[in-house]
């Protein structure tokens, strides 16, 4: 009987050394250390920032899971930090809102989505130094009259949104007397919302404007003489990593190997790939 009890005691603490054994862990931050991969999370829907694309022209990369593939600056900035990291580049779309639950949980290593680092996010997250500035703008439909606004002020009592979740949606608060309507998922759906006459205009950043109206001619985009009032912080877009992440100071290693005159390069050559606006 102690004999027997002894055996079941031994396989027991045997089963638990194997299970403990097959567990994997992930250090903050590192990647996956297995098949040494660099997952990197953005929505592809923000060009040209990122975006989504059926082939792997023009330097498309394959979304993870998909038959798609994803292209834009922020996909030729992954490039060169996951070749700088010695890694492969692996696109995992997520939608912008989980973005940052992505990160937190180990389900992707960084964020290169076109994300300000913001004093709201760098509570939850740590970021890069900045791998691209730019100015707020607003996109409007062609002949309106807003068209010819230079002044944020102009605005007054227009129909306006910004995507959710983004610094672009609070500022709008800065016009005064303005209709702000109810922020959107994403870009393609403010387009088709100011497409169809829903909204008057949508803020967003000076490259996503060019973007719009270089991709159809129906969408102009307005910069102001007086604008709206930001940090740099907002205006800034740099890589999401982990608390306490061991890639941060390589990230910024790599990141100030790309000169300035590179950066407009890559998002000039962005803005001429990215397809259609919708």
């Amino acid at each position: 009987m102690k004999n027997k009890f002894t055996i079941v005691i031994v396989l027991l603490v045997s089963a638990i050394l194997v299970l403990a054994g097959c567990g994997t862990s992930k250090s903050s931050g590192s990647g996956s250390s297995e098949d040494n991969t660099f997952k990197v999370g953005l929505e592809a829907g923000y060009a040209p920032f990122n975006w989504t694309q059926n082939d792997d022209s023009n330097g498309g990369v394959k979304i993870d899971g998909s038959a798609e593939y994803a292209g834009g600056y922020d996909v030729e900035i992954a490039k060169k930090v996951a070749e700088g990291l010695g890694k492969e580049l692996v696109i995992v779309k997520t939608e912008w809102d989980g973005l940052v639950p992505a990160l937190t949980s180990g389900k992707i290593d960084a964020i290169i989505a076109g994300m300000s680092p913001t004093a709201e996010r760098k509570k939850t997250i740590d970021f890069s130094d900045n791998y691209y500035t730019s100015n707020l703008v607003m996109v409007v439909k062609k002949g309106s009259k807003y068209e010819g606004a230079t002044s944020i002020q102009d605005f007054k009592g227009a129909k306006v949104t910004a995507q959710l979740n983004t610094f672009h949606y609070s500022v709008i608060d800065q016009i005064e007397g303005v209709d702000k309507k109810t922020a959107m998922d994403n870009f393609p759906a403010m387009r088709v919302a100011l497409e169809s006459g829903m909204i008057d205009g949508y803020v967003s950043e000076r490259p996503e404007g060019v973007s719009a109206s270089a991709a159809n001619d129906n969408y102009v985009m307005v910069e102001f003489e007086e604008g709206f009032k930001t940090s740099p912080d907002d205006t800034a877009i740099a890589v999401g990593l982990e608390k306490g992440s061991d890639l941060k100071d390589k990230i910024n290693e790599i990141l100030t190997g790309i000169s300035e005159e590179e950066r407009t390069s890559i998002m000039d050559t962005a803005i001429k790939n990215q397809p259609a606006a919708k």
